[in-house]
């Protein structure tokens, strides 16, 4: 297993923590000029009830994280977000849900899977236009599952029974069951390392009043993969490693990706947190240069469009329905993970399985160079009121997904779809801060997640 020291890359994470916390207190302590704003659509304006309710000023909205998963164990740590949203005589008060946001999340498992995460965003930052969005990810997991990045990652689980081959053949099982065939020199064999740090910045510019912006940014990453095929003395097989000795696959052992990305996003939601009405729509191209100094020479495409309406307005006081379609092209020379990861101007979203795409499938279960993935949710808020001086909503949320992968689009078809429901529980703590409780069932294996944020 090859070594992997980030001390250079965490003394270049911290000056840029540094810089970026000195950006936001000096954007906090400015003095906004409400004479002095961007124009901004009448359909980006909060819902009265919402404004009613959203705080002045600065403020701290932070919830303990705490998680079970068979990948990665017992999981705790710290997500906590520091808004500041001016005042309400701000002419910009009414129409963005933040004037600028921290987001930090320090985050570890019993089986040593690890995070430290910084988000920074600003929108119309100084009045102007402009919005400004960087992302510090440092992060360590050993529990990583692969299972080929082709169409063929969609076959089903076949095993013998507890690995005894004199025992019951199972075809499309459960993962569990598949997770106890695995013994001896197969006992990691859809397991991989992975360390990497992750710096992203972009810059968005608003068009048409807010209801459009193209953006332009920056992705350097480091990283190192190692395949489990070692334990003591013992050999073992691995899926990862197979693949790389026998397809060609790139993406293990140390390397480092530059990539330039640029992107143009169409967004009419009343609120970005928590949209009750209106459309996003985005399409974001990433592509990393060797001339550039990128260890490889690949492109990324990714597109979606979501849908927020509001429903059945006399019976119920906000009852949303919330759909998403989204699609990923991957060409080129890529490593591996990079088919799983998917940029959006609003965070990466690693699919196909997981928290925000096929939500009853292990974290990218399924990965091929095009991708698609489908989400629809009924959002029924059945409770709002105030507590200990913090409001708070909370909403029942069924939920469907489907997505799935083909290696080119000549073998574009609907056999490739896998799917999942799933009920949830969203907390909207103080308008802008979503708790989300998730629990997820797929034919092969169920799942429950507790995060921030809605999935979409």
């Amino acid at each position: 297993m090859n070594s992997y020291s980030p001390t250079w890359a965490v003394t270049l994470n911290t000056f840029f923590v540094f810089l970026t916390l000195l950006s936001f207190c000096n954007t906090v302590s400015a003095q906004f000029d409400s004479s002095h704003t961007p124009e901004i659509s009448e359909i980006k304006r909060l819902p009265d009830d919402e404004l009613a309710d959203k705080k002045e000023g600065l403020y701290f909205t932070g919830v303990p994280d705490f998680s079970a998963d068979p990948l990665n164990g017992f999981g705790y740590g710290l997500e906590g977000t520091l808004f500041f949203n001016g005042k309400k005589s701000d002419h910009l008060f009414a129409y963005t849900p933040y004037r600028q946001k921290l987001d930090i999340a320090l985050f570890n498992t019993t089986k040593n899977a690890k995070e430290l995460s910084l988000k920074l965003d600003i929108p119309y930052i100084g009045n102007t236009p402009w919005r400004l969005r960087t992302e510090i990810i440092l992060e360590t997991n050993p529990n990583l599952v692969y299972f080929g990045n082709t169409s063929k990652s969609l076959e089903g689980l076949n095993f013998y029974e507890n690995g005894d081959s004199s025992a019951k053949y199972i075809q499309n099982g459960s993962y569990s069951g598949y997770e106890k065939s695995l013994v001896n020199n197969r006992a990691h064999y859809n397991d991989f390392i992975k360390k990497e740090s992750v710096i992203n910045v972009s810059l968005e510019r608003s068009l048409m009043e807010g209801k459009a912006r193209w953006l332009i940014g920056y992705e350097f990453a480091k990283f190192n993969n190692a395949s489990i095929a070692n334990f003591g003395n013992v050999v073992k097989d691995s899926k990862l490693l197979e693949d790389v000795n026998k397809n060609g696959v790139l993406g293990l052992g140390d390397g480092h990706i530059n990539m330039v990305q640029i992107g143009l996003v169409y967004d009419t939601r009343n609120l970005e947190t928590d949209p009750s009405n209106g459309y996003f729509a985005e399409i974001t191209h990433e592509t990393s240069l060797k001339i550039i100094g990128s260890g490889f020479d690949f492109s990324k495409t990714f597109a979606q469009i979501r849908g927020y309406h509001q429903i059945l307005k006399k019976y119920f006081k906000k009852q949303v329905f919330a759909w998403r379609t989204g699609a990923g092209i991957t060409s080129g020379n890529a490593p591996f993970f990079e088919y799983a990861d998917e940029w959006s101007s609003e965070g990466s979203i690693e699919g196909l399985g997981g928290t925000n795409t096929l939500r009853g499938y292990k974290q990218s279960r399924f990965m091929a160079p095009i991708m698609n993935f489908n989400n629809f949710e009924l959002r029924s808020q059945f409770w709002s009121g105030k507590a200990f001086h913090q409001h708070l909503a909370m909403s029942a949320v069924p939920f469907f997904d489907f997505g799935g992968c083909w290696d080119n689009f000549s073998k574009l078809n609907t056999s490739n779809y896998r799917y999942n429901s799933g009920l949830g529980l969203r907390i909207a703590w103080n308008v802008n801060t979503i708790l989300r409780f998730d629990y997820a069932v797929s034919k092969e294996d169920n799942q429950f997640f507790f995060q921030m944020n809605h999935t979409f």
